[in-house]
C-alpha cells in the first residue's frame, strides 16, 4: 500500500498552528511511544523556527499490543481537550509516559486544572474511545503501521530522523510553494 496521508487535516484535528500555513505536519503517534516522545520535543522546536509557516496536528494511532496505558492516555487526553486543554494534556503526558495508570492521569488532570468531575465522566464513560478508534483506522488507511508516523503535505516522512532532515524537508516544502 502506498503511503498518502488520505484525510486532510479538519476542524476535528487537534492543531497548533495557521490553516494558512503553507506546510502541515500530521503526527499519527501513541502517548507511550518514547520515540514519540522524542519525537515531540523536535515538533515543538520546528513550531519555533517556522512560526505562521507550518502548522501540527496530532491523532491517535495507539499501539495497543506493545502499550496497555496508550489508549488510556488518549482517551485522557481527549476528556482534557472537551475542556480545551489538549496540548497541555498532550505534553505532560509525554513527559510521564512512564505514569499513565488511571491514577497519574487524574492527577495530571489536577495538574492542569481540569474539572476532575468532567474529567471522570468523560473517561468513566469512554466517550471519545471511537474517535480514537477511528483516528486509527485512517491512519492504517494512510499506510500507518507504527508511531511515530509524519506527513508533510500529506507525503510520509522517515520519521528516523535528526531536527536537521526535518528541517531540511519543510525548507524543501516552503521553496516549492516559494515561500
Amino acid at each position: 500500500m502506498k503511503r498518502v496521508l488520505r484525510t486532510p487535516v479538519g476542524a476535528s484535528d487537534h492543531v497548533i498552528g495557521e490553516a494558512s500555513a503553507a506546510v502541515t505536519v500530521v503526527e499519527y503517534g501513541d502517548f507511550e511511544c518514547p520515540y514519540c516522545a522524542e519525537a515531540s520535543s523536535g515538533i515543538h522546536l520546528m513550531l519555533l523556527r517556522y512560526p505562521g509557516s507550518v502548522r501540527f496536528a496530532f491523532r491517535h494511532f495507539p499501539q495497543e499490543d506493545v502499550h496497555p496505558h496508550a489508549v488510556l492516555a488518549a482517551e485522557a487526553s481527549e476528556a482534557a481537550a472537551i475542556q480545551g486543554k489538549f496540548w497541555p494534556m498532550h505534553d505532560r503526558l509525554f513527559r510521564r509516559q512512564r505514569n499513565l495508570t488511571r491514577s497519574d492521569l487524574n492527577a495530571v488532570a489536577r495538574e492542569i486544572k481540569l474539572d476532575l468531575a468532567a474529567f471522570s465522566l468523560a473517561m468513566d464513560g469512554h466517550v471519545s474511545l471511537t474517535r480514537i478508534k477511528a483516528m486509527a483506522a485512517d491512519g492504517r488507511k494512510s499506510g500507518v503501521r507504527s508511531t511515530p508516523t509524519i506527513f508533510i503535505n500529506g507525503k510520509p516522512f522517515d520519521v528516523a530522523f535528526d531536527l536537521q532532515h526535518l528541517y531540511d524537508e519543510i525548507d524543501k516544502e516552503l521553496a516549492a510553494l516559494g515561500k
